[in-house]
């Protein structure tokens, strides 16, 4: 099992989107086999739906890692733009996504602050 994972960290942003198309479309045929009493093992439903969150697992992580390389002040108008859409759905799923944000831009800039307040107390 291992192994697959490393597989898959191993392929790119593009190989992984279509290895997670590729095992969605196998899951809904599990699925229609299933209902159609024709599925011969029913761990293969479970195995691919494991397979399906292991792949957007790294795939989050990568979308994390590219986050945390933004400086703060796109990441500041990135939580700017986002709190601007008012007449859209999914409100929970932007206050998810700024409380995100703030927290990495508050971790950006807490060591910048740090840094500027260590700076200031060495020259008096």
């Amino acid at each position: 099992m291992p192994s697959k994972v490393n597989d898959f960290r191993g392929m790119s942003d593009e190989q992984l989107g279509l290895t997670l198309r590729d095992t969605e479309k196998h899951v809904f045929q599990l699925r229609f086999q299933s209902a159609t009493d024709r599925l011969e093992t029913p761990s293969e439903i479970r195995k691919a739906k494991r397979e399906i969150a292991q792949i957007k697992t790294i795939q989050r992580e990568r979308e994390l890692a590219k986050l945390r390389e933004v400086p703060a002040e796109q990441l500041a108008s990135r939580i700017a733009s986002i709190e601007a859409i008012v007449d859209r759905p999914g409100k929970r799923l932007r206050m998810r996504q700024v409380k995100r944000l703030k927290g990495l831009h508050a971790a950006k800039a807490a060591p910048a602050a740090g840094s500027k307040a260590a700076a200031g107390k060495g020259t008096k």
